[in-house]
């Protein structure tokens, strides 16, 4: 527990602050749903794919959709590479919007290592991953179609704690307590000056049902700068958002099959 408790404490004074001046701030209540697994082909290889259903208003109102399909390497029992391709929608909400009616889309590639590093009981894992970035803009104010794609890059750093509590190792039908935070920077061609653009910080409660899936169940805080300035003001918007965040892991080993 205090392993668990210092991690929590790294990750709130990881929270960057929003700079200087007196910026609008967006207050959303989030619901983000979602689905994560790697589908062991291989002793080394694995496909990654997953999911995200992200709203507002405690539901009521779309934010984004998120889709990832890659694949993995495993290089040594702690340490993964992975890359693949993304795409996102994100749609129209909260006080200060950045997109009309109609979904501003994007396209994504990326590149990550991953690195488990079990401390006592406490297993963190460190995630940097790379991403390529097509933002569409769209004419007619945003109601037409997509006229070009905006490219951008983005370097994401998390840190992930997961600390058991029936026992000195995670066992099927065991409580767990988690947290993470991760911070994301925008760089290069078509990024704002300042490069900070998200940080999210969650922690919660997750169930190891069996061997192939899990589920957790986190208190979220997500800081975003929105990349313009509202036009109406002048001024930056910045969102200060908190919610709930359901997570469903379920994962296949296809070569213990091929084994049976």
């Amino acid at each position: 527990m205090k392993q668990l408790l210092l991690l929590l404490g790294g990750c709130a004074l990881a929270t960057p602050g929003f700079g200087q001046g007196s910026p609008l701030v967006d207050h959303n209540p989030l619901t983000w749903v979602g689905y994560m697994g790697d589908q062991q082909v291989t002793s080394k290889w694995a496909v990654h794919t997953e999911l995200q259903w992200r709203r507002v208003d405690w539901g009521r109102t779309a934010q984004q959709l998120e889709g990832f399909l890659g694949a993995e390497r495993v290089l040594t029992p702690r340490l993964k590479a992975a890359g693949g391709i993304a795409y996102a929608q994100t749609h129209r909400y909260g006080a200060y919007p950045t997109v009309a009616d109609r979904p501003a889309p994007e396209r994504r590639t990326y590149e990550e290592l991953t690195l488990k590093t079990p401390w006592q009981r406490l297993v963190l894992t460190h995630r940097l991953r790379l991403e390529q970035r097509w933002l569409g803009a769209r004419a007619d104010n945003g109601q037409g179609r997509v006229q070009e794609w905006k490219f951008q890059q983005r370097v994401r750093y998390q840190l992930a704690g997961l600390f058991p509590l029936g026992g000195p190792v995670l066992a099927n039908h065991g409580w767990y307590l988690n947290a993470y935070d991760e911070l994301f920077v925008s760089f290069g061609r078509n990024a704002s000056e300042d490069e900070f653009s998200e940080n999210r910080l969650a922690g919660g409660l997750g169930y190891q049902l069996n061997l192939l899936a899990r589920v957790e169940l986190n208190y979220l805080q997500q800081f975003s700068r929105h990349a313009r300035p509202d036009p109406a003001s002048g001024r930056e918007v910045v969102e200060v958002n908190q919610g709930i965040q359901l997570m469903l892991f379920y994962s296949l080993d296809f070569t213990r099959r091929r084994d049976q």
